[in-house]
């Protein structure tokens, strides 16, 4: 649930603050005040396109902070606050002790972009990501792209559920395994000469590679073989008369390590308890000395003597080299090219068997594929059946009862020709009225487009967890009952949601649980509209904002009475619980 917002310098604000409740909260003011602006900083947090001219004249920047609050239970689904989660983590963004989290957008009148996520620097597109399942913005621009198809279909595979995200994902998976089978297929036919020239390079190199059987790391130790090898004379020497000294092996030599021993001997043997600890010292030095003397022992044993094994060593090492010229810069590198090459043989594999094999995937997977988008078809259709006849029911509650909702689900193409990734058919929504069917938006008014798209919502929220939906005058174009109607269902829609809405309309502001205004001042000096800030209003100024709302009567009783009386209906209403289902 978004808690708070502030913005400074974003158009005509200068600076706001906003404190945002559950519920729903309207936004009123006059013309100009900067309504809209709210809506475009919201737009802003959630990712969008930063444009330099909606910087405020005179500032450098224009910053808007906003404060969601994660820990209420109903504002998000389960999936969503675990990935949700996950991004924070991702970020290193912090939270607040109350579980809130702070999104900062910046935006430079030079036109470069910051963002910042609980405190810490991140792109753009993550706090997109972060607002996804928090924060929905509706505006003009929404409701053209409620006219795209994709739009369309994604509507009606929302209000499918589960069902139909299963079908969908089991669709693509298969759809994408069709299509790179398919591709393999058309490669290796098309393309028959070529890779078999390919496949006979590999195979040569496989076999050079094979013949070799280099192992990873072999080269470090051939190199020190060969070191060994080249001073094996002089190791043997050095060697050789330290175990001497240490044993007396030696004709001359008398042993270091027995001469030790018996001078501990001695040292033990006397009444002089001080020497004791120095007997112990020199016995654990014999001790040290004799296993040196052993390992220098197998040393010498294992120094190789023939000159044979410094030739082989070096034939070994020479043939490594030249396979590192062709395929990689060390012997590790060869390994893994050799992996690549085995790899890449079965997928330029020619041979009538591997074709065959491919073909039958291809027909395996194009059944599957079939079967699967027959599926989602059909559930589409059972979930397009359904959302029309609620959507339809919503409209006639929003005075448009001469108009219906159509959804039609057509199959694209014969058998696979017009598959894609979202499934073989094509959803498309459509206006029914008295002069017949239309596409969505060829014969709606803006006003109308309003209406399906508040309807919409209201239905595809019930199948939706809670989030906090934004309307950027719904309302437009419409009055009277119908504005009424509006705000019974923006109303209904803010038991499940946050619902904010930026409203011209009395009738639908006096539905709102918070009213806020966002109001201007003039600057004599700088000959400019600014906005001093937003501020909650109630009880009598409530009134008097309903009362300007309605054609600006805030200054006679008429007025006065009818917006009390229009905001004691609404709220009685509400209180009631007698705003329509």
């Amino acid at each position: 649930m978004l808690t708070e917002l502030r913005i400074s310098g974003l158009g005509v604000i200068d600076e706001a603050v906003a404190d945002f409740s559950p519920g729903l909260s309207v936004l009123t003011g006059e013309t100009g005040a900067g309504k809209t602006m709210v809506v475009t900083g919201l737009r802003l947090l959630a990712g969008g396109r930063a444009d330099p001219g909606r910087v405020r004249r005179g500032s450098d920047k224009a910053l808007v902070e906003g404060r969601f609050d994660l820990s209420t239970a109903a504002t998000i689904n389960d999936d969503d606050r675990r990935e949700l989660d996950e991004l924070l983590d991702e970020s290193d963004a912090d939270r607040d002790e109350d579980g809130s989290v702070i999104a900062v957008r910046r935006v430079g009148a030079d036109g470069r972009s910051r963002a910042r996520l609980g405190g810490r620097s991140v792109p753009a597109g993550t706090l997109g990501r972060f607002c996804a399942p928090l924060l929905a913005v509706h505006g003009q621009n929404d409701q053209l792209r409620l006219l795209r198809s994709d739009h369309q279909r994604d509507a009606v595979d929302t209000h499918g559920g589960d069902e139909a995200r299963d079908a969908l994902a089991a669709y693509r998976q298969t759809y994408r395994q069709w299509r790179e089978a398919e591709a393999s297929l058309a490669e290796r036919t098309g393309r028959a000469r070529e890779l078999a020239r390919e496949a006979d390079l590999l195979k040569m190199g496989l076999e050079e590679i094979d013949a070799l059987a280099p192992q990873a790391g072999e080269e470090a130790e051939l190199d020190a073989l060969i070191r060994r090898l080249t001073d094996s004379e002089e190791l043997r020497e050095v060697a050789g008369s330290a175990h001497e000294a240490l044993t007396g092996d030696g004709e001359s030599t008398e042993p270091m390590v027995g001469v030790l021993d018996q001078l501990r001997q001695r040292l033990a043997g006397t009444d002089d308890p001080a020497l004791d600890p120095i007997a112990t010292s020199i016995g654990q030095a014999v001790a040290a000395l004799g296993d040196a003397a052993t390992e220098l022992g197998l040393y010498l044993a294992e120094l190789p003597e023939d000159a044979a094994d410094l030739d082989s060593a070096q034939e070994r090492r020479h043939d490594l080299r030249a396979l590192t010229r062709k395929y990689g810069t060390d012997v590790d590198d060869v390994i893994s090219w050799a992996e690549k090459a085995r790899h890449r043989l079965t997928e330029v594999d020619t041979s009538d068997s591997a074709v065959a094999e491919l073909e039958a995937t291809v027909a395996r997977l194009a059944a599957e594929l079939s079967d699967r988008g027959d599926t989602l078809t059909k559930i589409r259709r059972t979930a397009g059946a359904d959302l029309a006849e609620r959507v339809s029911a919503e409209l006639s509650k929003l005075s448009m009862g001469g108009s219906r909702l159509a959804v039609n689900v057509v199959r694209n193409g014969e058998g696979l020709d017009g598959a894609s990734e979202s499934g073989l058919d094509e959803v498309s929504l459509e206006l029914e009225g008295p002069s017949g069917s239309v596409p969505l938006g060829k014969g709606a008014s803006g006003g109308e487009l309003s209406r399906v798209m508040l309807a919409l919502e209201v239905v595809l929220a019930e199948r939706s967890g809670g989030g906090t939906l934004v309307f950027d005058e719904v309302d437009a174009g419409v009055g009277g009952r119908a504005a009424l109607s509006i705000g019974k269902r923006l109303a209904r829609l803010a038991r499940t949601h946050q619902v904010i809405a930026v409203t011209h309309l009395a009738q639908v502001a006096a539905y709102a649980d918070t009213h806020l205004v966002v109001h201007k001042d003039s600057d004599a000096d700088a000959g400019d509209t600014v906005v001093s800030g937003v501020r909650a209003v109630a009880d009598a100024d409530r009134v008097t904002e309903l009362a300007r709302m309605l054609a600006g009567m805030e200054d006679t009783d008429t007025g006065l009475a009818h917006a009390r009386e229009l905001l004691d209906t609404a709220q009685k209403q509400k209180s009631q619980a007698q705003v329509d289902r």
